[in-house]
């Protein structure tokens, strides 16, 4: 007998497990169909937990080696065990995956193994490895997620020439990394098994490494990463990559036309993600995708096929889990006839090296081309107690806001704990705040948030401390 629901979601990742647990929670009966083995998507299995387990590790043995004997602590002999720091980070995310198990039945949502495709508008085949079935529901809410992206001529294999996923799972700390794409998962990447003794060595198409962020957090961010080490090759595209026995062979062209080979033991392909639509059938529910392969939604996440909803990675925009997340209980809500809303203007983004780097709202470029007259309040990280006392002295924090109204349009700031003090400049840009508003609010001393009120006040009125 087929199994009818009030919402059917494809997809367990943070849009899909997030949208499943708020149907529930509004009353609806909700089942999540999904491939994997474990709920939590890429984000959770491969992705953002992972490899900031990774990260936090790879910091501390980097710390350890080099940065405790300031602070009047010696250590004898330092060694990586590298299996160990793997079974931490396996550990975290099956931790985290059964706590969505735990979700799920605590909501009555029901899991359903195996990949869908749309037989009609209200009705899904699920094919697993050992069956096939249907299921109907009201409503569906597509949240398939992406997929990495590499060039026809390049194979991912896992083993040599690495995704994201295999540069979490590698056996040995390569003697040299090249990684192809200066983007915020590259870069991560490459902190990562720098901080382990790795050389790396990073290709970047652009001018510069995470093009789209404020310039000079750019040039900052590329600065800092070289004094750790790591090389960049900028104007640079990657014509062709060949693995064999223990090397791969990489060639690229700068932009003046001059090709250069590079050899190393592992090539990481991190240059975006396309979106997974693959074998959903979604013209068979009346639903075409747009010219980059995403689906189109309006602003209530419908697709051209009212009762079928689409949110996170697989509509565009920015690729983002906590982005995701926000998506999925609007679109419950929207379901259950609320009228929710997301300010995507005021969505943080960070980059997880060391030091942090983390953005909100508008850059300087983006506001010179919409010809917008802004004023910009900047305070370095130098300058702050806490900073200064924790050897975390690296960066600034950049606060522009509009010269007329002083209503902050955006946030930038390197520095060691970034991704959280940006949450304060996210919440100030919901609300509308002015640079006057922060800069006004009374902040804990010490700390490192002090720089973002000193910042506010130096593009408001004057800072104190500078």
């Amino acid at each position: 007998m087929e199994k009818q629901f009030d919402v059917v979601v494809i997809g367990a990742g943070p849009a899909g497990y997030v949208a499943a647990i708020k149907c529930a929670q509004l009353g609806m009966s909700v089942a999540c169909v999904d491939a994997r083995d474990t709920l939590g998507g890429t984000c959770l299995n491969v992705g953002c937990i992972p490899s900031k387990a990774l990260l936090h590790a790879s910091h501390k043995y980097d710390e350890t080696q080099h940065h405790l004997a300031r602070f009047g602590i010696t250590v004898d002999t330092v060694s990586l065990d590298l299996n160990t720091m793997m079974a931490h980070k396996t550990n975290v995310v099956n931790e985290l995956t059964k706590g969505i198990e735990f979700l799920f039945k605590k909501n009555n949502i029901t899991r359903i193994k195996g990949y869908a495709s749309f037989v009609s508008s209200t009705q899904l085949k699920i094919k697993s490895d050992t069956e096939e079935s249907t299921v109907a529901a009201k409503h569906f809410i597509i949240a398939t997620g992406s997929s990495v992206s590499t060039l026809p001529n390049i194979q991912i294999d896992e083993q040599r020439i690495v995704s994201s996923t295999g540069a979490l799972e590698l056996k040995h700390v390569p003697k040299h990394m090249i990684v192809m794409g200066g983007g915020y998962i590259g870069l991560e990447m490459a902190s990562i098994w720098q901080r382990l003794g790795t050389k790396v060595s990073v290709i970047e198409f652009a001018d510069r490494i995470v093009p789209a962020m404020d310039h000079e957090v750019s040039s900052a961010l590329q600065k800092i990463l070289e004094d750790q080490g790591i090389t960049f090759f900028l104007k640079h595209k990657v014509l062709n990559a060949t693995s064999s026995n223990d090397i791969v062979a990489v060639t690229m062209e700068s932009s003046d036309g001059k090709s250069s080979n590079l050899d190393a033991d592992v090539l990481l392909v991190s240059i975006g993600r396309r979106p997974n639509t693959d074998g959903l059938d979604l013209n068979t529910a009346g639903i075409s995708l747009d010219a980059k392969g995403f689906i189109p939604v309006n602003s209530t996440y419908q697709t051209s096929t009212p009762n079928i909803y689409a949110i996170g990675d697989v509509i565009g925009g920015m690729m983002l889990a906590h982005k995701a997340e926000d998506e999925g209980v609007a679109v419950a809500e929207i379901i259950a006839g609320q009228k929710p809303h997301i300010n995507y203007s005021a969505i943080p983004a960070v980059i997880y090296t060391h030091p942090e780097v983390a953005s909100v709202g508008k850059t300087e470029t983006e506001l010179k081309t919409a010809n917008v007259d802004y004023k910009v309040g900047k305070f370095p990280i130098s300058a702050n107690g806490r900073a200064k006392a924790a050897g975390e002295t690296k960066g600034f924090v950049k606060v522009i806001t509009h010269s007329k109204t002083d209503q902050i349009l955006g946030v930038h700031i390197v520095a060691a704990d970034a991704g959280t003090m940006i949450a304060e400049a996210a919440l100030a840009m919901e609300y509308g705040a002015s640079a006057e508003d922060i800069a006004r609010t009374c902040h804990a001393h010490p700390t490192t948030a002090e720089s973002l009120k000193e910042a506010a006040m130096a593009a408001w009125n004057k800072a104190i401390h500078l």
